[in-house]
């Protein structure tokens, strides 16, 4: 028997397909990278600090790329069945995130891998968002919308079998991946022949312009695709002059001399021209859901650090939040990364103490990099590229984590729980390193 290929390599080419199929189908999109590898050339450049951080810690060599897209989907078997193909990739659902308070009708996860070598090696990850037809007021147009989602099967026979092919066996060998990629990738491709008439679309754009994006076409496809920067507030300057129009602002916390958590903007959406069945033949129609978003990822902050940003972001006050990475490790603000510098092993101290340690020169603490997102900036982001009457309205709901978990069919990862664990894996291998703890058993 052949052997597997690894779910890290699977996962790095279904990345480079897809980028670069949509590539192919937004020009802009190249655009956007180049601009951002310009940027990231530049600021390694001039800030030599963080280009020799970012090589120490293994984010230099992920950075050119790193991508995260977005998908919606419309039914509980779309959910579970894109669940499952990322699993063959190497990707968890990792955080629930509601975006119905703020006047998105959809309840979403990120698939991404979990592991911090896997991250390393490829942290694609795809913010996968579930519409929920309960918020659909008119009934007939929820069970209209409902019967056409019915109808439609976004993954090819090839794609089901493989991803069935995968859970029996144990994994895929080179020729099932390369089917695989391929297969899967249909699912993200773009149709510009809408499944629903021109009347029909029109009605479920009264009612959200996302309920139309996801119900109204053959598949859920890749509606951006974002590359990492290393300075977005460069990036955003950068873009109009590569005729680019960005979005007003940029979503998430402000600019900061240690960047926390994430920060997002886009260029505006496209208005793609797409066909309508009818009685007389095509109607023709303009569709607008896809646009380019940059992101820039800093220190993912423990739950301490997050409740003081939530309470900034409140507030529109950041000044609670300490920009000194000392004071944030110090004051469990931020998840943190230790390893032992050759000084450290060299001299073998006697203390375990890790800020005294760092004190010595025998450790260092390096802030572990944010993978996830921030349901107040996807909304912003959606938003903006939405249309203004997006931001009138909200569903005045509660969270609907178990609906999501079982349309998922498992439950969604803490995403803290996952950044101590990195922490104190490095803590514990690091003292392992100095000769200050016993290794654990194998």
């Amino acid at each position: 028997m052949s052997a597997f290929v690894h779910p890290d390599e699977i996962r790095s080419r279904f990345s480079a397909a897809l980028s670069a199929m949509y590539r192919a189908e937004v020009p802009q999109y190249g655009d956007l990278l180049t601009l951002v590898a310009d940027i990231n050339a530049q600021t390694l450049k001039t800030d030599t600090a963080n280009a020799d951080r970012l090589a120490a810690s293994g984010e230099l060599a992920r950075l050119s790329q790193e991508r995260h897209g977005a998908i919606r989907v419309g039914t509980a078997d779309e959910l579970a069945t894109i669940a499952r193909a990322f699993a063959v990739m190497g990707m968890e659902p990792v955080s629930y995130y509601n975006l119905a308070p703020a006047g998105v009708p959809v309840h979403s996860t990120a698939f991404r891998p979990v592991d911090p070598a896997a991250l390393a090696r490829n942290p694609f990850r795809v913010f996968t968002s579930l519409l929920r037809l309960e918020l659909i007021e008119d009934e007939a147009l929820r069970e209209e919308a409902a019967a056409t989602l019915a109808r439609r099967d976004i993954f090819t026979p090839g794609a089901r079998e493989l991803i069935d092919t995968a859970e029996r066996m144990g994994g895929l060998d080179e020729a099932q991946t390369d089917q695989f990629v391929a297969e899967l990738l249909e699912t993200f491709r773009w149709h510009a022949q809408a499944t629903v008439s021109a009347e029909t679309y029109e009605r479920l754009v009264a009612a959200h312009r996302l309920i139309a994006d996801v119900v109204s076409f053959k598949g859920p496809h890749i509606n951006h695709l974002t590359p990492r920067t290393l300075d977005i507030d460069a990036a955003q300057a950068a873009m109009p002059a590569r005729g680019i129009t960005p979005k007003e602002t940029i979503e998430g916390p402000p600019a900061r001399e240690c960047p926390i958590l994430l920060r997002q903007t886009s260029f505006k959406a496209l208005q793609e021209p797409i066909t309508f069945p009818s009685d007389a033949g095509a109607v023709a129609g303009a569709h607008t859901a896809r646009f380019g978003e940059i992101e820039q990822r800093g220190c993912a902050l423990t739950p301490t650090g997050r409740a003081l940003y939530d309470e900034a972001l409140v507030k529109k006050d950041f000044s609670a939040l300490p920009d000194d990475w000392t004071a944030m490790r110090r004051q469990g603000l931020g998840w943190f990364r230790y390893r032992a510098t050759p000084q450290g092993l060299a001299a073998r101290a006697e203390t375990d103490d890790l800020e005294a340690l760092i004190d010595l020169g025998h450790v260092v603490a390096e802030p572990i990099t944010y993978e996830d997102f921030l349901p107040v900036s996807a909304a912003g982001i959606f938003q903006s590229n939405l249309g203004a009457e997006a931001r009138a309205s909200a569903y005045a709901v509660d969270p609907a984590k178990a609906d999501f978990e079982k349309a998922l069919g498992r439950p969604v990862q803490d995403e803290m729980a996952l950044y101590q664990a990195a922490q104190d894996a490095s803590i514990a291998a690091t003292l392992t390193a100095l000769g200050l703890a016993q290794p654990e058993a194998v």
